[in-house]
């Protein structure tokens, strides 16, 4: 398994141009953050793509990774899921073609995040909501769909959308925190 402070080390080097260390991280973190881009882009060229570009961009701002904000992994997942959806949205602007179930056992294939405790949490939380606001927060927090996009989907306006969402988090928070 790989250490966080290992994967720090790899990341500060290849910020400071160290190639050897970048490809080292590529291949200690592929196989994850591809796993992750592959959630949101089932078809495979289009994550093929994602993947590359979310690599340029780890490679371009490893030399602003703050440590403080989270874990190497963690930052490099956001950066690929960032990535992933924007290429998402951009080859599917009128909605969304892919099934809105909730299987919180593919948001992580092991290694760094959350817990399995934490997740078994999470999916009973998510259980104790309707369908309907768990699925706004499931399209919303998991595939990336932005409150425009459900407005427009839903046929409601995006100040709705977003109360609920707020009311489903405070919801998920409690029972979280319960």
């Amino acid at each position: 398994m790989t250490s966080e402070a290992n994967l720090a080390d790899l990341l500060l080097a290849a910020g400071d141009g160290d190639r050897a260390a970048y490809a080292d991280l590529y291949t200690r973190t592929s196989a994850k953050l591809f796993g992750i881009i592959l959630r949101i882009l089932p078809e495979r060229s289009m994550a093929e793509d994602a993947m590359q570009d979310a690599y340029v961009k780890i490679w371009r701002n490893a030399a602003g990774y703050d440590a403080s904000r989270g874990s190497p992994i963690t930052w490099m997942a956001t950066i690929a899921r960032n990535v992933a959806i924007d290429l998402h949205r951009r080859a599917h602007p009128a909605g969304r073609t892919r099934d809105e179930s909730v299987e919180l056992d593919m948001i992580v294939d092991g290694g760094a995040g959350p817990s399995a405790e934490a997740l078994t949490a999470l999916q009973i939380c998510l259980g104790r909501l309707d369908a309907d606001q768990r699925k706004l927060v499931v399209a919303a927090y998991l595939h990336g769909d932005s409150r425009e996009e459900l407005a427009e989907r839903l046929g409601h306006p995006m100040g709705t959308i977003k109360s609920w969402l707020h009311r489903s988090l405070a919801r998920l928070k409690a029972c979280l925190d319960g």
